[in-house]
């Protein structure tokens, strides 16, 4: 039996509508990560539905000159993303800074060279991981994004970790670590432990701009990374 039979269309089928299920919220199948990977281990091929899956390059032209909240009269690029569209681990941080919006790349003022440094001592580059934001625009004087702005940009979110796919996602921030969780707890009680977003494992943790002003808080985010370390093992 070969993965062109009807019996593994039929797997390959139950898959993507199960995905297709979870991205929307469906919560009456079991769309989890486990059932997703007992299905892919049956249709006998890693990459089944690869061809008929939209790439990064589709939502990016998508997005276009976005102009879907507020948040567009006041920026200078959208951030869209950067990284390995196959990347094992997504790191999601609140909506570009100063530093962001001007060059259009996700973490590279002072708190993306911290996050590069975090990556490195994960034994892992930033050309190997996929980085990004809840929002794609900067909020003015960095505020945090409001409730309007994150419902207009999370369905491209979404659609950026359908399509990576990783194994696991690390939230930066009490707004990434919130709204992936969908909850109204606290970054200090929702880190160190996984919880999920989209059937992908969701490690919360300290944003690193945080770890900036609080240099004490390093100790907890490399034990929240290493957990995410064991996780890819």
């Amino acid at each position: 039996m070969t993965a062109d039979t009807p019996h593994f269309q039929i797997i390959r089928d139950i898959r993507n509508t199960l995905c297709y299920l979870k991205r929307n919220g469906c919560t009456g199948f079991d769309c989890s990560q486990t059932s997703l990977k007992i299905l892919n281990r049956l249709d006998g091929s890693n990459h089944a539905a690869a061809a008929d899956r939209e790439t990064l390059a589709d939502i990016r032209n998508d997005l276009g000159d976005c102009t879907r909240c507020g948040l567009c009269e006041s920026r200078t690029h959208i951030v869209f993303g950067e990284g390995n569209p196959n990347a094992q681990v997504v790191f999601v941080g609140e909506g570009p800074g100063f530093d962001e919006d001007k060059c259009g790349q996700p973490f590279v003022g002072a708190a993306g060279r911290l996050l590069t440094k975090i990556i490195a001592a994960m034994q892992l580059t930033r050309e190997t991981v996929y980085i990004s934001n809840i929002v794609k625009c900067r909020p003015p004087k960095n505020r945090n994004p409001e409730p309007g702005e994150i419902r207009q940009c999370l369905p491209f979110l979404k659609r950026q970790l359908a399509t990576v796919n990783p194994r696991v996602i690390c939230a930066l921030g009490s707004v990434a670590a919130r709204t992936l969780l969908d909850t109204e707890t606290s970054i200090s009680r929702l880190r160190g432990r996984f919880d999920e977003f989209l059937g992908i494992p969701v490690m919360p943790t300290f944003h690193p701009a945080y770890l900036l002003r609080n240099p004490e808080k390093k100790r907890v985010v490399w034990e929240d990374v290493q957990q995410i370390m064991k996780m890819l093992e």
